[in-house]
């Protein structure tokens, strides 16, 4: 083996990989068998944090950087001239190992430029993992991108080895697609997409009659948006974030905002720059879509496309949605204390559970995680209460988000300005 060589693409192939980010966490109950070598517990991945508490990794590389697309927004299109490199099938595979074996890595995220064609490409990844499972008896976590037309025979083979399965969605609609990638087209990214939706669904009804039915994709599949890039309102992209949670079961959708590669008339200058409070507040708003109960129409209207960037999208909703509060925490519902601002899952379960054995008071809200700086103005503790509330300052937003502070407060900017 060249070792020289084989650094230089690791190094040409792990900086290309950087863009995509559609790779925190795995899901997966993947356990040793035989001896094996690792196992995938449901392990948070790429420099993430688990439930409890531990930092884990991955090896996050391309398996080339060559592509026959031209893509305007992509670092690896075809008329960008970069360093090309290309890793075989066994050099991916060793890395994998021996990355592995002195405790580097728990897992691999394999994803690859589109060389030749779109199958061509795909049966190499799945070779990969196949090797990986087969010949190295490797049990850790296996994350492959699935590439836009590849073949269904090829997409179960991908499924049966690998833990999690994802294709990039790229551009929130078709439009911007056919504006900066006119080769490409949605059809081709979700027809994978329902494919193994409809393995995994298949899986789970057999799994039920044998036990022995291999696994298939077991943490699921995810998908990556591009935004920044082209005009798209963030109402836009929620709605198609809800629309993949829906249709395809998807387990994430993230947010990339678009980061400036080349000076063209299509794309934004290259001085401008998403802030990253966009991608923050998309992720809050998928947030509440998947965990609060919120429907995406309520988050923003036609009106208001943009999320506000000087506050979080339940407090925006809160303050338009005025009459719903105070909310009584002793005897409400769980549903109407999850839309309370400062109040998140787990504090909402504790309030549940709390309020059968006392009547709550600010201190216990307080221990229990409860942001008081926001949920004191929507709440109250008892029915004599509710008719009097913080709600009727005049400058109720003002007055909020003064004991709000914001990590990202130089970052609000608007959006629109980038074209």
């Amino acid at each position: 083996m060249n070792f020289e060589r084989i650094t230089e693409k690791l190094s040409i192939l792990a900086d290309a990989a950087k863009y995509d980010v559609s790779c925190s966490s795995s899901g997966s109950k993947r356990a040793n068998k035989e001896k094996g070598l690792g196992n995938a517990t449901g392990m948070g991945i790429c420099h993430s944090y688990t439930e409890d508490g531990r930092c884990v990794s991955l090896l996050k590389i391309l398996l080339t950087n060559v592509c026959i697309f031209d893509c305007a927004y992509c670092v690896t299109r075809k008329s960008n001239d970069i360093k090309r490199a290309a890793f075989t099938v066994q050099e991916v595979v060793d890395l994998t190992i021996n990355f592995y074996r002195r405790n580097y890595i728990e897992g691999l995220f394999l994803s690859s430029g589109i060389f030749k064609d779109a199958d061509t490409t795909m049966e190499r990844l799945v070779s990969v993992a196949k090797k990986l499972r087969l010949e190295e008896n490797f049990n850790g976590y296996i994350h492959l991108k699935s590439i836009p037309g590849a073949s269904n025979e090829l997409m179960r083979q991908a499924g049966l080895y690998a833990d999690r399965l994802s294709v990039n969605i790229e551009l929130p609609t078709e439009a911007g697609l056919k504006l900066l990638a006119p080769d490409k087209n949605h059809k081709d990214m979700t027809g994978p997409m329902d494919f193994v939706n409809k393995e995994i669904i298949a899986y789970k009804s057999e799994k039920k009659l044998f036990r022995s039915t291999p696994k298939f994709a077991p943490a699921g599949q995810s998908t990556q948006v591009i935004i920044g890039a082209t005009p798209e309102t963030d109402l836009e992209v929620i709605a198609i974030a809800n629309n993949f949670y829906k249709d395809y079961k998807l387990k994430r959708v993230y947010y990339s905002g678009y980061i400036p590669v080349s000076d063209d008339s299509r794309l934004p200058s290259l001085q401008s720059k998403v802030p990253i409070i966009r991608e923050n507040r998309l992720y809050q708003a998928d947030w509440l879509m998947r965990f609060y109960g919120f429907k995406a129409e309520e988050i923003l209207d036609p009106k208001d496309p943009f999320l506000a960037l000087d506050m979080d999208p339940k407090l925006a909703w809160a303050l338009r949605n005025q009459s719903f509060f105070p909310i009584n925490i002793q005897n409400a519902d769980l549903e109407a204390i999850l839309r309370i601002p400062g109040i998140g899952v787990k504090s909402a379960w504790k309030i549940v559970s709390a309020r059968k054995f006392c009547t709550l008071n600010t201190t216990h809200l307080k221990k229990m995680g409860v942001a008081l700086n926001r949920a004191s103005h929507f709440i109250c503790f008892n029915q004599f209460q509710a008719t009097y509330s913080k709600l009727d300052s005049p400058d109720l937003k003002s007055v909020i988000l003064k004991t709000v502070k914001s990590k990202y407060a130089n970052d609000f900017k608007p959006q629109l300005s980038l074209f």
